[in-house]
């Protein structure tokens, strides 16, 4: 289900306000815990990413690895996928790394026994308690199928090579 907002945003280059029309879409979402918090966005609507937090609380061992439990079964909309990615401060506070790098969960992934986890890998002993902000997502359209064209040669100049971006 989809509802639609009018948000007032300013023009980074003129300078000048303009209304935009914002899509909401409606997820079902179940707390395997009822008690943990509730989801929200980032510092309220700042950021279009939504904190997850740890459904339990964890003490690991440095290189131990486990699936921290985020405590949510999300039934995502057919087109649609959540991109899980920790959070900047994750690996300072806790000493752990997502193991992955970043999490894709598609909509397939979506029966209560679905819960989203977290693949976390300690680097020191620490320990992270029920509550903790530990990751955050932002659900993302799937991208539209592509056809290839194989050629000989393509028509955009050289721009340096692998970590060329922004050199001179």
């Amino acid at each position: 289900m989809s509802s639609c907002a009018l948000r007032e945003i300013r023009n980074t280059i003129t300078g000048r306000k303009c209304r935009v029309r914002i899509m909401k879409k409606t997820i079902k979402i179940k707390y395997v815990d009822p008690e943990m918090p509730k989801l929200e966005y980032i510092e309220g609507e700042k950021s279009d990413w939504i904190d997850l937090r740890c459904a339990e609380t964890v003490t690991m061992e440095p290189g131990e690895f486990r699936i921290l439990s985020l405590g949510i079964s999300v039934e995502l909309p057919e087109g649609f996928e959540a991109h899980v990615a920790p959070r900047s401060s994750t690996f300072k506070k806790f000493g752990i790394l997502m193991t992955n790098s970043i999490g894709i969960i598609d909509h397939s992934f979506c029966s209560d026994k679905d819960i989203w986890g977290f693949p976390a890998l300690a680097f020191r002993k620490t320990t992270i308690h029920k509550g903790d902000r530990i990751c955050q997502f932002r659900i993302v359209e799937q991208q539209p199928k592509i056809q290839f064209d194989e050629v000989d040669h393509l028509s955009e100049k050289e721009r340096g090579g692998f970590g060329s971006t922004g050199s001179s």
